[in-house]
């Protein structure tokens, strides 16, 4: 039998959108640890989404599973643009369009900042120098100290070459791990709205783990709240925010 054209083509104009990352029935073992326990959640395309919980919730292990550093179980899946990545190797998954700023920050103390943004380049073949004007454009004080020894700065200047170098790889999806972590609450609000911008001006879809449960929410559209490795409670930040337990937990009340 024929399906009806216009039918056919008005439940393709109401499907739901694929999403961009599709993280399905995640597990991490560490050896005898279970870190995540069947972890599910998903990104659309343009979206920011937090990951929010305590020390040790899982939210560093669901990302390094997503970036291929961590082993996801067999029973896991993990979507890229409809694409299966779980267990990729991971410069197989930058050259996909995903990339990372870690916790810690890990740049190269004795290399030059210019030095560390060219690394976050490694899968490409071309790099136009506007690319990396880009990134000295949203990080003027990188532009000041390009032939300064990485070691040399300070955390927030840091904190800005490790997203600076990501953002290099020409992602799709920004895998953001802690960007607050230990700086002052000036820098805290000046790395935010950074990373607003290159979510609305760059496009940029962006995964957001972060402590700061306050700042996570303001900044994103929807939040998942794990819990000893567990997704808990998701649903918009404006909703997280006024949820009493959210705001006991993780809000100070």
């Amino acid at each position: 039998m024929l399906s009806d054209p216009s039918q056919t083509a008005a439940t393709a104009a109401t499907a739901p959108e694929e999403p961009l990352l599709g993280v399905e029935r995640l597990n991490v073992y560490y050896g005898g640890i279970h870190a995540l326990h069947d972890v599910e959640f998903s990104i659309r395309r343009g979206e920011v989404v937090t990951l929010i919980g305590a020390n040790g919730a899982g939210k560093s292990s669901a990302l390094r599973a997503i970036s291929g550093i961590a082993a996801a179980a067999p029973c896991s899946r993990i979507t890229f643009d409809g694409a299966d990545i779980t267990n990729a190797p991971p410069h197989r998954i930058v050259s996909a369009g995903v990339s990372q700023s870690p916790e810690g920050r890990r740049i190269f103390a004795s290399m030059s900042v210019e030095e560390n943004l060219a690394l976050g380049t490694f899968a490409r073949q071309k790099v136009a120098r506007s690319e990396f004007e880009r990134v000295y454009e949203l990080f003027p004080v990188l532009a000041e100290r390009r032939g300064q020894s990485g070691g040399t700065l300070s955390g927030g200047e840091q904190q800005m070459l490790a997203i600076g170098r990501a953002l290099l790889a020409q992602p799709r999806l920004l895998l953001l791990d802690e960007p607050s972590l230990g700086l002052a609450p000036l820098l805290v609000r000046e790395i935010f709205s950074i990373i607003q911008t290159i979510n609305q001006q760059d496009g940029v879809t962006i995964l957001l783990v972060e402590q700061n449960a306050r700042m996570a929410l303001s900044h994103a559209s929807r939040g998942y709240v794990l819990e000893s490795g567990r997704v808990i409670l998701h649903d918009t930040c404006d909703r997280l925010l006024a949820n009493e337990q959210v705001r006991q937990a993780y809000l100070g009340g």
